[in-house]
């Protein structure tokens, strides 16, 4: 058995990148980054439109962790549905998520006042275990004991990788938070790539640090003024190439390997963001037909609010819909039928009694999903 890789100690930030393998790398991500970033501005109140693709990265991130609940499972249960088969492990995974969804928008409401710190870091930690597994591993505290990664139940012996002990962790996080802050880096996008993989390999909570290391991608982004809104999506990548993730993280501690590390990050940087710009293009499409679908459907002066309301929440309670799209209760409930007579929304629960029907917009959340869900 093969000894842990343990932090490296000293080695931080790196002072030999290599260079001439990075600046292709780095023209293609800014340049990648920079098309997303172009469509964002040119869609009306990207935050709502694109609300589908960060509860799916909020999954994905979370699934990088081991979960295995879906977005479609997420949002029905926040709708106040019972998916089929829902296990109480999977009713926490979905908490899990939706903590995450409410994090990151803490965190970008914040940096509209303040940049970036340990303690808006902290805050967000707290948000992120409220009531969901790990909330006994002192939320929105850094731990003053030594973990490890590994196989569940593995002791430090048989860990893959040891993060930095707890009497050297105040000092790294001060050192991270420093070089995050530092605007004299040749290029914010290798600055990132580093941040994240150096949050990762401190570890610096009990638990949580790997959604919340993912976090930060966006907020990075976003504060940094790459992007206009904290709307990127980077977990996918992460996701579908989870091992190659894992050991590069590893290997900047056991081989110096920053510059492999900062290459396998831009690669994600360029692919995730013509992935991203693609979904935000066939959702902006969606919305445009719907706007007219609806009008045509319903006939109603409120069509514009009906779409506005299914694009940020794609799966509701006809309770919530009459409630919080601000429609008269009787258009409100007429405009329901009509889109369930005109199969634009997907009945997943009837309405029976004093139990509200729960509906989905299915096109949307297929589109999120990227494959046939509903």
């Amino acid at each position: 058995m093969s000894a842990p890789v343990s932090y490296h100690l000293g080695r931080f930030p790196p002072s030999d990148l290599d260079w001439r393998l990075l600046i292709p790398l780095i023209g293609k991500a800014n340049a990648a980054l920079a098309r997303y970033d172009g469509l964002l501005s040119a869609i009306p109140n990207a935050s709502v439109l694109l609300s589908p693709l960060t509860t799916q990265e909020a999954v994905l991130s979370s699934k990088i962790e081991g979960t295995h609940v879906t977005m479609g499972e997420v949002l029905e249960l926040e709708a106040g549905g019972e998916p089929a088969d829902f296990t109480q492990p999977k009713r926490d995974e979905a908490e899990e998520v939706l903590n995450y969804r409410v994090a990151l928008n803490v965190c970008a409401k914040s940096l509209a006042e303040r940049p970036l710190s340990q303690h808006l870091l902290r805050e967000a930690h707290a948000v992120l275990m409220r009531g969901v597994r790990g909330e006994d591993k002192t939320p929105g505290q850094y731990r003053v004991d030594q973990n490890w990664i590994g196989p569940k139940g593995c002791s430090i012996d048989e860990a893959g990788y040891v993060p930095i002990a707890p009497e050297h962790l105040q000092a790294g996080m001060d050192a991270w938070m420093a070089y995050l802050s530092d605007q004299t880096q040749p290029d914010p996008l290798v600055q990132l790539a580093i941040v994240h993989l150096e949050f990762e390999a401190l570890h610096p909570f009990r638990d949580g640090n790997g959604r919340l290391g993912r976090m930060l991608i966006p907020l990075f982004l976003y504060q940094r003024r790459l992007l206009g809104s904290p709307n990127f999506y980077m977990s996918g990548y992460l996701e579908e190439h989870r091992e190659t993730y894992q050991e590069r993280l590893r290997a900047v501690s056991r081989d110096d390997g920053w510059t492999t590390w900062c290459a396998f990050f831009l690669d994600g940087i360029i692919e995730q963001a013509a992935e991203n710009e693609r979904k935000a293009r066939a959702i902006l499409a969606l919305y445009e037909r719907a706007r007219v679908n609806v009008v045509e459907v319903t006939h109603s002066q409120h069509a514009q609010r009906a779409v506005d309301f299914l694009f940020q929440q794609p799966i509701f309670s006809a309770t919530h819909f009459t409630e919080a799209s601000r429609i008269p209760k009787p258009t409100a409930t007429r405009i329901l039928a009509l889109l369930r007579e005109a199969d634009l929304l997907h009945t997943l629960r009837e309405g029976r009694g004093r139990r509200t029907g729960i509906y989905a917009f299915r096109q949307l959340l297929n589109l999120a999903e990227g494959k046939e869900i509903l």
